[in-house]
C-alpha cells in the first residue's frame, strides 16, 4: 500500500511540474502572438505608401510595363509554404497541407515548391508534393526581414533564368481567437484588374502626384519588388501569430488534461490514505480486542 501511495505522489509531482512547463509555454504563446500582431498592424502605413507610388505610377502611364511571364514563356508555378519547425501546434501543418493538394491539383502547370518550416516540408512530401527549397522558421520578428530577402533572391534568379512564371503562397491566417485558416494568395503575375482599380482610384486630395523620373518603368519595378516584400513579410509574420495561436490553443488543452489528471490522482491518494489508515486502525482494534481476550 506505502509503495502504491509513493507511486501516486510520485505522478503528482511530475504532473504539477509538467503544468507549470504549459503555463510557462502559454505564457510564451501569448506573448508571441502580440509581437506579430503588432508587426502585422505596422506594414498597413508602408503598404499604403507602396499603394500610392503604384496609383501614381498607373494614372501616369497608359499602359502598364510590367513583364508578367518569364522569357520561355513556359507556365512554371513557385509555390511558397509558410509553416513550422516546432511541434505542439496541433493540426497546423496538416490541415495546411491538405489546402495546398486540393489547389494544386486543379492546376495542370508545372510546380515548384519551397517550403518554410522543417515540419511543414515533411508534411508535403508525405502527400507526394516535391519539395525543390526549404528556409528555417523565423524564430523572432527581426528574422523575418533576412529570410524574405533569402526568398526574393532565389526567386529573382529564377525569373531570370525564366524558371518562374507564376507565384503563390500559401500560409495559415488568424482569425478570432485562437483560430486561423489556411489561404493562398498570388502574386504573380501582377492581377491586370487590381491594376485598374489603382488607375481609376480618387486621388486623396487636389494636388495630382507626377512621377519625376527618367525611367518610370523601373520605378514602377522597384514599387512591385516592394508590394511582394511586403506580401510575403506579411505572410510570414500571419503564419507565426497562427501557429503561435494554434499552440495556444494545444497548451490550454495539455493543461486541462493534466488538471483532471491531478485531480483524479489526488482523488486515488486520498482514498489510498483513507483505506491505509483504516487497514492501521483495524490491526490496533484486532490487537486490543485479542489482548482483552487473553487477558
Amino acid at each position: 500500500m506505502s509503495n502504491s501511495l509513493e507511486t501516486i505522489r510520485h505522478k503528482i509531482t511530475s504532473a504539477e511540474q509538467l503544468e507549470s512547463v504549459v503555463r510557462t509555454m502559454k505564457a510564451q504563446a501569448a506573448s508571441s502572438i502580440g509581437q506579430y500582431e503588432i508587426a502585422i498592424q505596422s506594414l498597413t502605413d508602408y503598404y499604403r505608401t507602396i499603394e500610392l507610388g503604384l496609383t501614381a505610377c498607373f494614372k501616369q502611364t497608359a499602359s502598364v510595363p510590367i513583364n508578367n511571364h518569364s522569357k520561355n514563356n513556359k507556365n512554371e508555378i513557385t509555390v511558397i509554404v509558410f509553416g513550422s519547425d516546432q511541434g505542439m501546434v496541433g493540426k497546423f501543418n496538416e490541415q495546411l497541407v491538405d489546402y495546398i493538394r486540393n489547389k494544386l491539383d486543379s492546376l495542370s502547370d508545372t510546380k515548384t515548391i519551397w517550403a518554410v518550416g522543417e515540419r511543414v516540408c515533411g508534411r508535403l512530401k508525405d502527400a507526394g508534393l516535391s519539395v525543390e527549397k526549404t528556409f528555417a522558421v523565423p524564430s523572432a520578428i527581426a528574422s523575418i526581414t533576412p529570410l524574405i530577402g533569402n526568398i526574393l533572391t532565389e526567386s529573382i534568379i529564377n525569373r531570370e533564368s525564366g524558371e518562374l512564371s507564376q507565384m503563390l503562397i500559401f500560409y495559415n491566417r488568424p482569425k478570432s481567437g485562437t483560430l486561423y485558416e489556411p489561404i493562398c494568395q498570388k502574386l504573380l503575375p501582377i492581377d491586370e484588374k487590381w491594376q485598374h482599380s489603382l488607375a481609376q482610384a480618387t486621388w486623396s486630395t487636389l494636388n495630382i502626384p507626377e512621377i519625376i523620373a527618367d525611367n518610370t518603368s523601373s520605378l514602377l519595378r522597384a514599387l512591385i519588388r516592394e508590394y511582394i516584400f511586403i506580401s510575403l513579410f506579411k505572410a510570414c509574420a500571419e503564419s507565426l501569430a497562427s501557429e503561435n495561436a494554434s499552440r495556444l490553443a494545444a497548451m490550454q488543452r495539455a493543461e486541462k488534461n493534466i488538471d483532471e489528471l491531478l485531480e483524479n490522482l489526488k482523488q486515488t491518494s486520498h482514498t489510498l490514505r483513507k483505506n491505509s489508515i483504516d487497514e492501521e486502525l483495524f490491526d490496533v482494534i484486532a490487537g486490543y480486542e485479542l489482548l482483552v481476550k487473553n487477558s
